[in-house]
Formats: structure tokens, C-alpha cells, sequence
């Protein structure tokens, strides 16, 4: 089994001496967007932590489960493991643990998952899940089982209640499906904020810049996007406000191109952004990908979006200014 514990000295291995010797108070989750449920369930576990004096921890899992048992397709995701970690750090935990989610953990049971993660490693002294939330082998794993192991090992174990927004239960699942419908209003009601997708900018084929539309290009290692099309954004990171964008975010199929791949045009800039970490929000959906049977028809349609994209973004930017 492999964990590592990401915090300010950066990740450390987690086996020999427990990295939270004193105790800690340990939410647990996929943490996949990090919407409006997680950031219910690791406010109350920050919040406890504050309390009694101890560590705030993460835990997460890295591939996600959903992703290990998929066959076929791989599920989409919303976040990448590092954003993650950032996220959860800015929501105030003081370490985010990964566990390598591989044949080893899946096949680990539910009792030797609390003795070999939650009290060897962790010391855990509370535990916070949320909702319906199980697991070790089979799924064995509930509320009612860490509670009571907790009982004898010396922590106690608690399940916040469901957030619901417009009458339904706030989950990853409902914000894929406002993705896949571009529509971005719902997706940020969900998660508390606009969807979007950081990293740092990578140096591509330079197509873009040859065809006049130079990139700046984010990999999503590997993973599959929840999303994808062409796209009005905002980048942020580059100037002093957001910058205006058109964005695509798919496997480029006119030019052949196989990984998902976000690339961002920034309108009227100049300067280079290679190495340099932007984050990407998404604002509307122009249209989907699609094959054009040459360059100068794939050109043509750029102008198209680029001018759809601009008029999308100054009707946007006039109603944040005026909320």
C-alpha cells in the first residue's frame, strides 16, 4: 500500500513512524470537484480539528476507485490530483493523504483498512465522512462499522448530512451531467464557484500559432475530461483581471490528434506562457468537435467561434459587473 501525506515540507511517504504522531481528525472522500458537499464535510472536520488542537487530514485516493473498477471507457473526472490537493489545502486542512488506489487496497478489508490507514498512519482521533459513504473490500465498510471499531481503538466516527441545491443532493455526478450540457450556471451553483481546470502550460505541435492562433496548451494527465468542445473561458493567472479566451478541449480530430489536450487562445495577447501555471474557467459551449476537411475550412470556422466567443465574454463580464 502507498500513501503519501502532502503538506508544507511537501509529500512524504507514509509508512515506519505515523506522520500525525500527536492525532488528527481525518475526513475522508473521493473529493472529485471538491463541490459543495465536500466542502461541507472538511469545514466540519477543520472546524473539529481547530477545536481540539489537532491536524486536519484528507483522505483521498488516487487513481479514484470509480476509475480502478471501470472496464472499458474510464469514467470521466472533474479535478486532477494536484488541484486537489491545492483545494483542499486552501479549505484549510493541514495535509491531504493519497492512497494509491491499485489490486493491494481494493482487495484490503474494512477492519484492516481503520487499523492500517486510520490508526497506524493516522492516529486518527475523529472521523468524518459523508453521506452513504463505504468502503474497503467489496464495499464492506460503513458509518456504523467505524464507529464501532472506533469505540475500541480509541476514536469516534461521524457522517455529516446531505447539502441539496434546488431540492437534490449536491454530488460529482450531477455536476458531469451539467458539464456535458454546457450548462456552466448549474455547474457552479453545485460547486460553489466556476468550473475550471489549472496546470501548467506545455509547449504543443504549434499548429495554433501557424494557423494564427497560438495556444497556451494544459495536459489533463491522461485522465478523461468531463467535458469537451470548443469553449468562451476566462484565463486567469496571465494578467491582472481574467483574460478573454477561446478554448478547445478534445482530441483535435481534423489534425489527428490523440490525448485530450486544452488548448486556450488568449485574445489579443502577446508574450509567451510556456512553464507558467493558468487556470482555464469555462463560461459557454460553442459547439462540439468535429473533423474539417481541410485547414483553411477549420481556420474559417476559428474566426467564427473566436467572434461568437468574444460577444459571449463582454456579455458576461457586463453582468458580473453589475452583480
Amino acid at each position: 500500500m502507498s500513501f503519501f501525506l502532502f503538506r508544507d515540507a511537501g509529500p512524504a511517504a507514509g509508512h515506519g513512524r505515523a506522520p500525525c504522531p500527536q492525532g488528527s481528525v481525518v475526513c475522508i472522500g473521493a473529493f472529485d470537484g471538491l463541490h459543495l458537499g465536500h466542502r461541507a464535510l472538511v469545514d466540519r472536520a477543520v472546524a473539529r480539528a481547530r477545536d481540539l488542537g489537532l491536524p486536519a487530514v484528507a483522505l483521498g485516493f488516487e487513481p479514484l476507485p470509480r476509475e480502478f473498477f471501470a472496464t472499458g471507457v474510464r469514467p470521466p473526472r472533474l479535478m486532477l490530483a494536484r488541484a486537489k490537493i491545492e483545494g483542499l489545502r486552501a479549505l484549510g486542512c493541514d495535509g491531504v493523504g493519497l492512497l494509491r488506489f491499485d489490486a493491494q487496497l481494493a482487495a484490503m478489508s474494512a477492519e484492516d483498512f481503520v487499523r492500517q490507514v486510520l490508526v497506524q498512519q493516522l492516529a486518527a482521533r475523529e472521523v468524518w465522512v459523508g453521506p452513504e459513504f463505504r468502503f474497503g473490500r467489496g464495499r464492506g465498510g460503513d458509518i456504523a462499522l467505524l464507529q464501532a471499531m472506533g469505540a475500541t481503538l480509541g476514536f469516534t466516527a461521524q457522517q455529516i448530512v446531505p447539502v441539496h441545491v434546488e431540492g437534490e443532493r449536491v454530488s460529482s455526478t450531477r455536476i458531469r451531467a451539467a458539464l456535458a450540457a454546457g450548462d456552466f450556471a448549474q455547474a457552479a451553483r453545485l460547486l460553489g464557484r466556476p468550473y475550471a481546470i489549472a496546470g501548467r502550460v506545455v509547449r504543443g505541435r504549434q499548429l495554433g500559432r501557424t494557423l494564427g492562433y497560438p495556444t497556451a496548451n494544459l495536459r489533463y494527465g491522461g485522465k478523461v475530461p468531463a467535458l469537451r468542445g470548443i469553449y468562451a473561458t476566462w484565463v486567469h493567472g496571465v494578467g491582472a483581471a481574467p483574460w478573454p479566451a477561446v478554448a478547445s478541449f478534445g482530441t483535435r480530430p481534423t489534425v489527428d490528434g490523440v490525448e485530450p489536450l486544452l488548448e486556450a487562445h488568449l485574445f489579443d495577447f502577446e508574450g509567451s506562457l510556456y512553464g507558467q501555471r493558468i487556470e482555464v474557467e469555462f463560461v459557454a459551449h460553442l459547439r462540439d468537435e468535429e473533423r474539417f476537411p481541410d485547414l483553411p475550412a477549420l481556420v474559417a470556422q476559428m474566426r467564427r467561434d473566436e467572434a461568437r466567443a468574444r460577444a459571449i465574454l463582454h456579455q458576461h463580464e457586463s453582468r458580473r459587473a453589475h452583480a
